[in-house]
């Protein structure tokens, strides 16, 4: 079942980049709610609560219920952007939902059992992560936190496929759906770069340099046979 995270936001009339910034110096985020049957609606978010609920790796997966004076609407988040410099967000995109229509979620993948992996153990093998994270399509009360794949049995070269994951009850991979199957996690051996003995000063000078010159004529030879 999907989780869910409440969120109060105020309602805003100006709009524009000045307008933006007058409410980030304020310590307000400013946001964008749309779809549903709905016309999109500007509101803005108290940065320092919203900054405590993007904390938690759920925030991004999660059924948001955003509060606007006496109206609460359930919500994804589709976009953040963030400041270039330090951790603290600019602006949400927030997508309305409707309980019987299908979404469409990134969710973060959990692998289990690494340490104890077949190719780690018995290899010795290192596990590679080809993903971090996979769209799934679903219902919203089937929206899962996270993916959960345990490898325990995974062995030394081989590899898991987007296919081989086992899925909640009502949710879908959309790649699969386009015959886009591919690995996600691996387990190999990994070799060492052969390191390159540094030439000698002087070495690459010597090989590619010009050969030396011909003695000069002995001029004391040729005055003798004149």
């Amino acid at each position: 079942m999907a989780v869910q995270i409440d969120l109060i936001a105020e309602a805003r009339e100006d709009s524009g980049k000045g307008a933006s910034r007058r409410l980030r110096r304020a310590g307000k985020v400013p946001a964008i709610v749309y779809g549903g049957g709905r016309e999109p609606r500007a509101v803005t978010f108290d940065r320092e609560l919203l900054m405590h609920k993007m904390e938690s790796e759920s925030f991004f997966s999660s059924v948001l219920n955003v509060k606007i004076g006496e109206n609460t609407r359930q919500c994804i988040l589709k976009a953040v952007q963030m400041h270039p410099a330090k951790r603290l967000a600019m602006h949400l995109d927030l997508q309305r939902i409707v309980a019987d229509e299908l979404i469409r979620m990134t969710v973060p993948v959990h692998f289990l059992n690494q340490d104890l992996a077949d190719g780690v153990k018995q290899g010795g093998g290192s596990v590679a992560h080809l993903v971090t994270e996979i769209e799934v399509s679903c219902l919203p009360a089937n929206l899962p936190e996270y993916l959960e794949i345990d490898i325990e049995q995974l062995a030394l070269d081989e590899s898991l496929m987007l296919s081989d994951i086992t899925l909640p009850e009502g949710v879908e991979i959309p790649d699969l759906a386009n015959d886009n199957d591919r690995p996600i996690v691996s387990i190999h051996i990994i070799k060492a770069a052969p390191v390159e003995e540094e030439l000698e000063e002087g070495e690459d000078e010597a090989e590619e340099g010009t050969a030396p010159a011909e003695p000069a004529a002995d001029d004391s030879k040729d005055g003798e046979d004149e």
